[in-house]
């Protein structure tokens, strides 16, 4: 059982507070003698001389489970929007697709799930584990796949778990669309007041989850202090420009609409693109399609040990005969290419390019990848960031914000931040770093967490942490077939395992007894 003693006074006022500690040990000796203390998490007391809020959190994917959780214990009144009927957001499986398989119309009906079926964590377990609540198999009611490289399957049973022993589910509205966020009155910062009208309407979900957009529903209008917005990015997919690719023969498809290789046996397949999931995709359409060639714009990183692969430059052009023409000018002809070229940021619900907009793929200005300066603290965003360890990542910007809209954690003036903002958009305008790379991280991440996690009062990234994932880096790029069932653990597991223990229990806003 999992009993959380909750500390108020010092911890969120920097004063001593006598009181205050009496008043957590009667809370903590309470919840121990009390026979009504359930099996799962109990929600948290609200910090004493906070700001309570009432917050909407646009989605209940990772992200809107973490905000919505961190908020709650921050006391602040937590509603979460879900367009969908479970938690869990993209790690939802789903084995339909849209019915654009480049997902271009936008009058399509979306589904948001972007699973395969025979996806698996690139990441340890270990490393995906919140602070507080440990990705393990072991001792657990939800565990379906022990692997220190789940399926799909397991990271929603983890969600689910979350969701369930926080009481997460209580506060999110399934079946609910936000399809539009207004400003009342006012400016931003101080003069806004955080003041907002969510416009909302329920859907009509069918039982693969996808959303019957033609169904209409009930809508309803309400007014929050804030919005945190937590509705993912892996819906839209971006197509690679490939000139004369109106008169190309062959099929297009987006890896958003990718589900099992079956459809490509025995077909030429183009796949555009070089991260994970194309080379994940490939290994298997490889195992039953005649020709992979992988389209990359630099020399290739990954050790490919399969006949069947072969490494090109860019597409060129496409042909009316069938023919793709490389870069480097090679040809061949295919049957199909396989976008795995990543998605696009989407927020049709907000109707503010003047203060937040999306500018190929940038989202901003943005603080620190999570505030607009003009309206902080009472518009923000959860999990925008790629190429990092997400999980975790995402619980400290969610205690962030949370910290913020509660007065327990100051944000510099608008004018500050937007200095900090321009002078981050002009490193990576020096270091040659596209505008749609603004929100990618790889090792600047380490500098990131570190520094929100003391913005949170909590410790950055053990050391365990980055050697495990520099470890599953390296496998991945020595072995990329073969790579997660080879994973031998060795004292790196059960360092972690202390350091969990250890951190937990000295958090400033609660402990497990």
């Amino acid at each position: 059982m999992w009993v959380f003693i909750y500390k108020v006074g010092s911890a969120y006022t920097n004063q001593p507070n006598q009181q205050s500690s009496a008043i957590s040990t009667v809370i903590c000796m309470a919840l121990l003698a009390s026979p009504t203390v359930k099996e799962t998490q109990p929600d948290p007391l609200p910090p004493f001389y906070s700001i309570s809020c009432r917050v909407a959190v646009i989605g209940a994917g990772v992200s809107g489970l973490l905000a919505a959780r961190e908020l709650r214990r921050e006391g602040h009144r937590v509603v979460v929007y879900e367009r969908g009927n479970h938690v869990g957001g993209c790690w939802i499986y789903t084995p339909e697709s849209e019915s654009d398989p480049l997902g271009l119309d936008p009058e399509r009906p979306a589904v948001h799930s972007s699973m395969y079926c025979s996806l698996r964590t690139n990441l340890p377990r270990k490393l995906m584990s919140f602070r507080d609540y440990p990705f393990v198999a072991e001792a657990v009611d939800w565990s379906v796949d022990p692997r220190a490289f789940p399926g799909h399957a397991e990271v929603l049973s983890y969600l689910k778990g979350f969701a369930r022993d926080f009481a997460v589910e209580e506060m999110v509205r399934f079946d609910t669309e936000v399809v539009k966020v207004e400003l009342l009155g006012g400016g931003g910062g101080e003069e806004h007041g955080g003041r907002w009208r969510v416009k909302s309407r329920k859907t009509t979900t069918t039982k693969t989850d996808g959303i019957d957009w033609s169904g209409g529903g009930e809508e309803s209008d309400e007014v929050f202090d804030a919005v945190v917005v937590c509705n993912g990015h892996d819906t839209e997919p971006r197509i690679a420009e490939c000139p004369g690719i109106q008169r190309w023969p062959g099929k297009q498809i987006h890896s958003h609409n990718y589900r099992t290789p079956e459809p490509f046996k025995d077909l030429v397949v183009v796949l555009i693109g070089y991260g994970t999931s194309s080379v994940d995709i490939s290994l298997e359409i490889a195992s039953i399609s005649k020709e992979v060639h992988l389209a990359i714009r630099g020399p290739s990183k990954i050790a490919m040990h399969d006949q069947r692969h072969e490494s090109r430059t860019q597409i060129k052009h496409a042909q009316e005969d069938g023919a793709i023409v490389f870069e480097d000018g090679t040809s061949i002809y295919a049957d199909v290419i396989l976008h795995c070229t990543g998605y696009k940021y989407h927020f049709p619900f907000l109707d503010m390019d003047e203060v937040v907009s999306v500018d190929d793929n940038r989202v901003g200005p943005l603080y620190k990848h999570v505030f607009s300066p003009i309206l902080a603290p009472w518009l923000s965003f959860i999990g925008l960031l790629s190429k990092v360890v997400s999980f975790p990542l995402f619980q400290l910007q969610s205690k962030w914000v949370a910290g913020v809209l509660s007065g327990r954690i100051s944000l510099p003036s608008v004018k500050e931040m937007m200095e900090d903002v321009d002078n981050f958009y002009a490193q990576l305008e020096a270091a040659g770093v596209p505008k749609r790379h603004t929100h990618t991280m790889l090792t600047s991440m380490f500098e990131y967490n570190d520094w929100l996690a003391d913005q949170c009062g909590l410790p950055g990234m053990e050391e365990w942490e980055k050697m495990m994932l520099f470890a599953s880096y390296e496998s991945l790029i020595t072995r990329p077939g073969t790579f997660r069932n080879e994973w031998k653990e060795d004292d790196l597991a059960s360092k972690g395992y202390e350091d969990f223990v250890r951190s937990i229990s000295g958090q400033k806003d609660d402990c497990i007894c």
